[in-house]
């Protein structure tokens, strides 16, 4: 009992931060901010997290595991290399479709951080990477792609690709309704894969 009532005061206090960094920025973010929103004892923060920069890191890797493992049971699958880069776009796009501020803060606090915080996750987000190209590379060794396009590069415009969609929606560049973001989708996939496709 104790220890679901750890956990559950743990998630109370992630999810408090998530709408904080969302709102103000991580950088104009202070513990007590974080508290406030959860409406717990400013200690408590300290309680389960040593840091603000920890409470990041907690946020940023949950959600990158669920994206690596979705990337690998993807890839684990019968379906056609187009079909596998369809369900990751898909992944990450309704990763933000679900939890918009979650992705905000994991795009722009970390992902598009290289020289502060994303530096020290650099080995998950070129996992990531990694994961994306080996769909590429395999679609090229059984000949559904060309093999003129290095698989890495193809994998960083990809994912590049769908982070400044993202990042559009983010900043209310682009318009974001539901039908944008099937339609997003859709597009990228396509022009991902005809640009890849063997002639």
């Amino acid at each position: 009992m104790a220890r679901e009532a750890a956990t559950e005061r743990r998630r109370q206090i992630l999810d408090a931060a998530v709408k904080v960094f969302a709102r103000q920025g991580f950088h104009s973010t202070r513990v007590a901010d974080i508290a406030d929103e959860a409406d717990v004892a400013y200690g408590l923060v300290y309680h389960y997290f040593s840091s603000k920069e920890n409470v990041l890191n907690e946020l940023f890797t949950q959600r990158w595991k669920l994206l690596l493992e979705a990337i690998d049971e993807t890839d684990r699958t019968e379906s056609t290399p187009q079909q596998k880069l369809g369900v990751v776009a898909g992944f990450i796009i309704d990763s933000y479709r679900y939890d918009p501020d979650l992705m905000k803060v994991i795009i722009v606090e970390v992902t598009r951080a290289a020289n502060s915080f994303g530096r020290t996750h650099l080995d998950q987000i070129n996992a990531a990477y990694k994961g994306i190209a080996k769909i590429v590379a395999d679609g090229q060794k059984d000949g559904t792609f060309r093999n003129d396009i290095d698989a890495d590069f193809a994998s960083m415009t990809f994912y590049g690709a769908i982070e400044q969609l993202l990042s559009g929606w983010i900043f209310g560049l682009i318009p974001g309704s539901e039908r944008d973001f099937d339609e997003a989708q859709e597009l990228l996939v396509r022009a991902m894969c005809e640009g890849l496709d063997k002639r």
